[in-house]
Parts: C-alpha cells; structure tokens; sequence
C-alpha cells in the first residue's frame, strides 16, 4: 500500500489570510471571533462570530465570476491556491496543473452546509420579487460540490472530484478519503479543501434556535472557551483549508517539501442521536486511526498532541474528553488544546484548517493553546495547554472532528522518516 505525504498547505480563517499569518496568531492566543458584520444581527439573540476580514474575492477571481461562486467558494479558491503554490505544483501566475499529471490529481472537497447565504438570499427573491428574478447562478453557486468543481477547473485538476457533506467533521473525511484513494491507486495526487461560510441570518438563527450557540455578546473574545466550567456554546467562524497529498515516492522523486505523512484514519457513527454526542463513536474513529497506524507502521502510535474538535459546548467537551481518556487507559495522555478558541467553529471547514494547525505544531515543535481557560471544568480533566502555547518535541499528532448525525473523523499524522 502506498505512503501518503502532505505538501502544501493553505488557510484562510478570522485569524489570517494564509497560514503563517493564521498559525502565529493562534499560537499568540489571538481571538479571531467579534461582533457580527456579515449581516444586521442587532435583533438577534446570538451577535458574535468569527468572521473572515477584509477579504476581496478580486484577488482570486476575475471580477465577473465572483457573482457565481457562494462565499465559501470563494474563500475555498483563496486557501487551495496558497496550498497548489506552497505545494509547487504551480504558480502565482500559472495556477494550471501540468497536463502530463492532471489526468491522475484529484480533488476532494467538504462543507457542511455549503452556499446557505446564496439559498437564503435567492429564497427572500423569489418569495417577494418571484420566480423570474431569482439568480441563474443561484443552483452552481451554492451546491457543496461545486467546491471542488469551481476549483478543479482553476487548478486543470482532471483525476477523482468528489465532496464530502458530513457536518462538522466533513473536511476531516475529505482528507481521510483523499489518503485511501492515493493508497489504492485510485489517483497520484489530491487537493483536500474544506470551506464554509454560513454566517446569515439563517444560519446564525437556526443554530441559535437549537440552544447551540454562545450569547457571550458582551464579550465575544471570551465567548469560545473550550473546555471551561463557563462555556455556554460554540461560536460559528468561517473561512477555509487546503492541503496537497500524494504518494511519498512521487513526493521524493520531484524534491518535494514533506510536511508530514499520514499513517492512520479512522471514522465511525454514533447511530444514537442527530445532535445529542455519545463518547463511543468518537472512541470507535480514535481506535480505527490507531489499528490503521498499527497496520502500516507495525505499532500502535505514541500521540504527543490532540488537536481536539473541543467546539466549546457543555456536553461536546466532556465527551471527547472521556473518549480521549478511555483510548489512552492506563496510559500517558497526550497534551490536548482546542484552536476555536481563537477562530470559532468552521463547521465544514474545521477538519481541514485544524489538520493545517496540527501539522504547522508538529513541524514547529509548539502547541497552540486553549484559550479563554479561567476555571477548568472538573469534568475536563486533561492537559489542555491552557492559555500559554507549549513548546514540545511532537513526532506524532492527531486531530478529531465531530459532526451532527453522529459522524466522526480522526487523523494521524507524523513526522516523514525514511
């Protein structure tokens, strides 16, 4: 079976518009999340988000298709081309794939939700202008997949285009899937982008609705504070990551910079509730990631850090903190922190902006912190480098996602040996 490499990497998020502005402010403790601008929130119960800043979608796209492409589209293409750059497959001024290889690079994208402002914008249009005047690019605009449709063209990315749409952990999924893929010979090469923008009024009012969100409004950066005896919810963030894989001896063979390898994943389902966590299906994609470890390494993996989903929610923290705790029984626990502290809840996006962090700690040898820390709760009774990055000699990290429906991803990455 083929080993799979990480070779370039690209974010944009509320923290930064690529990913070593990003890393440094997460690491600084840096809270990306403010008082909503996207849309009149003042009669909302819910007022705070981290929202991407003066971001100009002209500085990826020609000025006439910006009207076809949904937010998080746009932001996707921002973070895949900083990734396809820093993977040097292309260039700033030729961003097409060479022909010889595009038949065999792929694209794998995820997003939770996927276009919902354009829904809700063109549904107002046709419920009060009607039919006629809604948007002939309201369908391609906000389709999930359309992710990686708008991106393959820009990149001449002509191997497997597929989306993953699992919630919160759908980019997670998106990577996993990118890995068995180049493993099994499915393809050579895959760009990995995970993107979401879902801060509308519809958005924000749905998961409002559901009791899911912070009203910390008087204090949106103290209002994420994972793993705290005060957390009253997670805050919704936007934005979008992109990672290149592909197969280690085509890595080698071109000089490639490796940033990490992938040696395990692991997914599973709760089948319990559509919102409601229970700790063995987070247990169950922890355990699957190291028995696929195991397999190709031949031992079970020593974790020196867990990028955690750590969302900020009272039942969400406690339960991947006792899944955490059953995997590592009788064992040291890894060092764990949550990064939606400092840049909110991406939703879709997460997996893949949190893989970005997990690996950038792992080559630098410093784990960003959970912030906003001020009273620990009892029942989170981990290391969760509170407030203070942590400087540490990481070989080998993991980063989880969770999502509504009882989906679950996890992935391990580790320093590229020979």
């Amino acid at each position: 079976m083929r080993r799979v490499v990480v070779t370039g990497i690209g974010t944009i998020n509320s923290t930064g518009h690529n990913v070593k502005d990003s890393f440094e402010a997460v690491v600084n403790g840096v809270c990306g999340i403010d008082t909503i601008t996207l849309f009149d929130a003042s009669d909302f119960s819910v007022k705070i988000a981290g929202e991407v800043k003066d971001f100009d979608p002209t500085t990826v796209m020609d000025k006439k298709e910006v009207k076809k492409a949904d937010r998080f589209i746009q932001l996707g293409i921002k973070a895949a081309h900083e990734a396809m750059i820093d993977s040097g497959y292309v260039t700033a001024d030729n961003k097409k794939v060479d022909g010889s290889i595009a038949d065999r690079f792929g694209i794998i994208s995820g997003s939770g939700i996927g276009g919902l402002s354009t829904i809700e914008r063109n549904s107002v249009v046709c419920e009060t202008k009607g039919s006629r005047k809604v948007s002939p690019f309201f369908i391609p605009s906000s389709l999930a997949n359309m992710l990686s449709g708008f991106i393959s063209i820009e990149h001449n990315l002509r191997g497997p285009s597929l989306a993953h749409v699992t919630a919160c952990a759908a980019s997670t999924h998106a990577l996993n899937d990118a890995v068995k893929t180049i493993m099994i010979g499915g393809a050579d090469r895959i760009l990995v982008v995970g993107a979401e923008s879902a801060i509308c009024g519809a958005g924000v009012a749905g998961f409002a609705a559901m009791k899911a969100l912070s009203t910390r409004n008087d204090d949106p950066k103290k209002s994420s504070r994972p793993f705290d005896i005060d957390r009253d919810g997670f805050v919704m963030g936007e934005g979008a990551g992109a990672l290149v894989v592909e197969d280690l001896e085509l890595a080698l063979a071109r000089g490639a910079n490796i940033y990490a390898e992938i040696i395990g994943f692991g997914e599973s389902g709760d089948a319990n509730h559509i919102t409601a966590p229970v700790m063995d299906g987070p247990l169950r994609a922890m355990e699957a990631a190291f028995e696929m470890a195991k397999n190709i390494t031949g031992e079970y993996p020593k974790i020196d850090y867990i990028n955690a989903h750590g969302t900020s929610t009272p039942v969400g923290d406690k339960n991947e903190t006792k899944a955490i705790k059953a995997l590592f029984e009788g064992k040291d626990v890894p060092l764990v922190s949550s990064t939606k502290g400092q840049i909110g809840h991406c939703l879709g996006a997460a997996g893949a902006i949190e893989a970005i962090f997990t690996i950038k700690a792992l080559n630098e040898g410093i784990i960003p912190p959970t912030i906003n820390i001020e009273n620990q709760d009892p029942e989170c009774d981990l290391d969760y480098v509170a407030n203070v990055a942590r400087k540490a000699e990481l070989t080998t990290v993991m980063s989880n996602n969770f999502g509504f429906g009882g989906t679950n991803g996890s992935v391990i990455f580790r320093k590229y040996t020979k």
